[in-house]
């Protein structure tokens, strides 16, 4: 099948606005996962919507999100901001669980089923500390570099004063973008730190 390639926009997005810590505690709005195809959770989230909108549940389906990371990719020297699906193939749903609002989710288009249900029974709530931790991380101010070397990658210096010279990763620090890279100097392996920019790999 195609990837659904749509960009996510910002309703789709955790709202620090909308999401407080009465909602989380609130008995009767508990938050719930449904799986789905990964790759199509905005069209099935769009469809959601619209079932929601169409058969007067919005007193009962309050929220439909995909939580989402913003990611930074080094490419060609230039860094590149996406939005990365933290659970691909999972949306997050805040709702009352009733037979209807149950019915309404589990019959719509791309929804394979809730998470923490067994065949025709219902599903289970997530955890309050679950709930919390999925919509911190989403809400993070900080985005997460993306993962491109790993130790002991050969790789070759692109720029700065080590222009040219190779060497072996010997750390790698995705949360700043650099590395510790060994590189023969004089005869001697030294350790120098690079940026992810500075490196490409052999």
């Amino acid at each position: 099948m195609a990837d659904d390639n749509t960009e996510l926009t910002e309703s789709n997005q955790i709202s620090t606005e909308t999401v407080t810590g009465e909602e989380v505690e609130d008995k009767d709005k508990q938050w719930y996962v449904i799986h789905t195809y990964s790759g199509y959770e905005n069209k099935v989230r769009a469809n959601l919507l619209k079932r929601i909108d169409s058969m007067g549940m919005k007193d009962h389906i309050f929220q439909v999100l995909i939580p989402t990371e913003d990611e930074v990719e080094i490419k060609d020297g230039k860094k590149k901001i996406t939005k990365k699906k933290i659970y691909p193939g999972y949306l997050m749903l805040q709702m009352k669980l009733t037979d209807d609002s149950w019915y309404v989710v589990r019959n719509t288009t791309g929804v394979t089923g809730f998470v923490g249900s067994g065949a025709g029974s219902k599903p289970i709530p997530l955890e309050e500390k679950e709930v919390k931790n999925i919509l911190r991380q989403s809400r993070t101010e900080v985005p997460r570099f993306k993962e491109l070397f790993s130790k002991d990658d050969p790789v070759k210096v692109t720029s700065g004063p080590f222009a040219d010279f190779t060497g072996i990763v010997e750390e790698v620090y995705p949360d700043r973008a650099k590395l510790k890279v060994l590189i023969t100097i004089f005869g001697r392996e030294t350790p120098v730190e690079i940026e992810y920019g500075q490196v490409e790999k052999i």
